[in-house]
């Protein structure tokens, strides 16, 4: 037996109560199922403060209205930023002042619909794109959505998240699975959106070759995307070998190990000699996509990049870098930033759907909701690459009954 088979066989409560098999957990939310106590049926994981998670039971959302959709959430991926939120209690400006809901790469089933719903019903897989702009500034009107000032993006202050039995969302930004689709692919559609935005951002074109800093899980959807995208040639540095043998599974054409006394300028010969074996002439790659977040990885893409190439910072960089800023504007290298995605969530299907992207391999671990806090911990080790928690309680699994409805 596995560790993680280990982790979801035997739930721990952490605490919580749960709502036993009476409780009306096969009730439609709307109709307020409760415990014998009078404690909403809704298992949900809550940061009340730096480093204090806990599991406890909420209300039920309410019947859903006009074009919102009650979900009952499926799968849920841990992202590092739910980590961060755990650990520091804030990233950048967000701040956890009041209890927050973590998560946020979600696919769920559509329990209930408003009345004005037309492209759902009742036992329908959806990916959940959780972010939720105003509709009406300037940037949401020409399509730049993911930077609208007034987004209510799950699991950022102070927007709950989706670590939660159940709960309402608008029909409009839930994407139906195909059957060749499963709701734990489903999931891992958010952060492929990232991934998609930024090979849209370079742009990454046919023949290009493309250097991937960081092989955390990002780091792989990026290369996965590059590749998709017509990329001839990744290379994928990391400071773990691990992590590096996992990319060249992947289908990582090179990999580098980052020492710890490596100099981005070492490294970035390396990467220049390589491209100049791909491609006869080549004094570096076309693109660079920075998933780390390392200053020194920054450092390494502007120096392994050809002139007038393109750099995509995809992880989040310290407030402030050091940086090599000149050889960057005088070999006219255009370095371009990405805050979350727009519009991606159909091409990420597609991709997913055509098998042009396999995320399967990506999940090294799976726990239950009744375990969220130790899937935290090991997330907190750097264990595994893809950590998935299951939400649905076993009394609502549509995928052995998709006909199932309330």
């Amino acid at each position: 037996m596995t560790t993680d088979q280990q982790d979801q066989e035997q739930p721990q409560q952490n605490g919580s109560s749960i709502c036993s098999s009476n409780s009306g957990l096969n009730s439609p939310p709307g109709e307020q199922a409760t415990t014998k106590g009078g404690t909403k049926c809704n298992l949900t994981l809550v940061l009340h403060e730096k480093l204090r998670m806990e599991l406890e039971q909420r209300p039920l959302p309410p019947k859903p209205k006009g074009n919102e959709v009650t979900l009952a959430t499926h799968t849920v991926g841990i992202c590092g930023s739910d980590v961060k939120y755990w650990q520091q209690g804030k990233i950048g400006n967000f701040v956890v002042t009041k209890p927050l809901v973590l998560g946020h790469e979600t696919s769920a089933i559509v329990i209930e619909v408003g009345e004005n719903v037309k492209s759902l019903r009742p036992g329908d897989k959806v990916a959940v794109e959780v972010g939720l702009p105003c509709s009406s500034c300037s940037l949401c009107r020409t399509g730049k959505y993911n930077l609208c000032n007034q987004m209510m993006f799950a699991a950022t202050p102070p927007t709950d998240g989706t670590l939660t039995r159940y709960f309402n969302h608008p029909a409009d930004f839930c994407f139906k699975l195909p059957e060749a689709v499963s709701l734990e692919e489903g999931a891992l559609l958010e952060p492929l959106a990232v991934a998609v935005h930024a090979c849209q951002r370079a742009p990454i074109k046919l023949g290009d070759m493309v250097l991937v800093c960081g092989a955390g899980a990002v780091g792989l959807l990026a290369m996965l995307t590059a590749k998709a995208f017509g990329a001839s040639h990744v290379v994928v540095t990391d400071v773990l070998e691990s992590r590096l043998a996992f990319a060249r599974q992947l289908g990582a054409d090179e990999t580098l190990l980052v020492q710890r006394n490596s100099s981005p300028m070492e490294l970035a010969a390396k990467v220049r000699q390589h491209a100049a074996k791909i491609k006869a002439g080549s004094d570096g790659v076309d693109v660079a996509l920075e998933c780390s977040g390392a200053e020194s990885s920054l450092n390494l893409a502007i120096q392994s990049t050809v002139m007038g190439s393109q750099i995509v910072c995809v992880g989040c960089q310290p407030d402030t870098v050091t940086i090599p800023l000149n050889l960057a504007l005088m070999r006219e290298i255009d370095i371009k930033g990405v805050f979350r995605y727009r519009n991606c969530y159909p091409l990420a299907l597609s991709l997913v759907e055509t098998g042009k992207i396999n995320l399967r391999p990506l999940v090294t671990h799976r726990f239950r909701l009744e375990d969220a806090i130790r899937a935290f911990e090991l997330c907190c080790r750097g264990e595994g690459v893809k950590i998935t928690i299951r939400c649905m309680d076993d009394k609502l699994d549509f995928e052995q009954a998709p006909a199932l409805s309330f």
